[in-house]
């Protein structure tokens, strides 16, 4: 029985026999653990990594394959996009033709990939699969890629953001308050240099 079908016996498992029992077992033994991001921000044009990573109870051999499928946002079939098994086979079909490349390791557990000139049209899920014969069951994570263009490199923080509102006002004040005395200084500078006297008329006016 496949490990898919004995872990869907779910709470039944007390009623299987004790064969069955022990292909639980050795199937629980030899699964493989996979890591991926859940989700990557991509940028147009820019290339993106989607990183893969595994570890596998048994010594990496040349059976060891990597296999990578792509589903659109909009849905519909997933569909082989990378191939690899000791060397690299991308796809040479479809919308990631010429644009995907292996930089994974499989020595050191990586099974990454990179996509190159990424479009928007490319948002969607990504899986990566490793089978390391004998150990062929692991989980499925599943990457979300969202491209989308450029924007400000610059971001407001919120803390950035409050004290730009605290202290806004504030220089705004500064700012009157100098120009207003600029103008009474340049005032008081012109009559000076006019030398004009006031007669006592003005003077008692004042």
């Amino acid at each position: 029985m496949p490990c898919g079908e004995a872990v869907a016996a779910g709470g039944a498992f007390l009623l299987l026999p004790r064969g069955v029992l022990l292909l639980l077992g050795v199937c629980s033994a030899l699964s493989l653990e996979i890591k991926a991001s859940p989700k990557v921000q991509a940028f147009i044009g820019e290339q993106v990594l989607l990183k893969c990573s595994f570890k596998s109870s048994s010594p990496i051999t040349e059976s060891l394959t990597v296999d990578w499928t792509y589903r659109p946002l909009t849905g519909g079939q997933m569909e082989t996009i990378f191939h690899y098994q000791s060397v690299p086979y991308p796809t040479t079909v479809g919308k990631f033709k010429d644009r995907i490349s292996w930089v994974g390791n499989v020595a050191k557990g990586d099974a990454s990939v990179a996509i190159q000139s990424p479009v928007m049209s490319d948002n969607g899920t990504f899986i990566c699969s490793v089978k390391n014969p004998p150990d062929v069951y692991h989980n499925i994570p599943q990457t979300m890629l969202i491209v989308t263009e450029r924007g400000l490199s610059f971001q407001l923080t919120s803390a950035v953001l409050l004290s730009i509102l605290v202290f806004l006002p504030s220089i705004i004040v500064v700012v009157l308050l100098l120009v207003r005395m600029g103008r009474k200084f340049g005032v008081l500078k012109e009559k000076k240099k006019s030398g004009c006297k006031k007669s006592s008329i003005e003077v008692s006016d004042e």
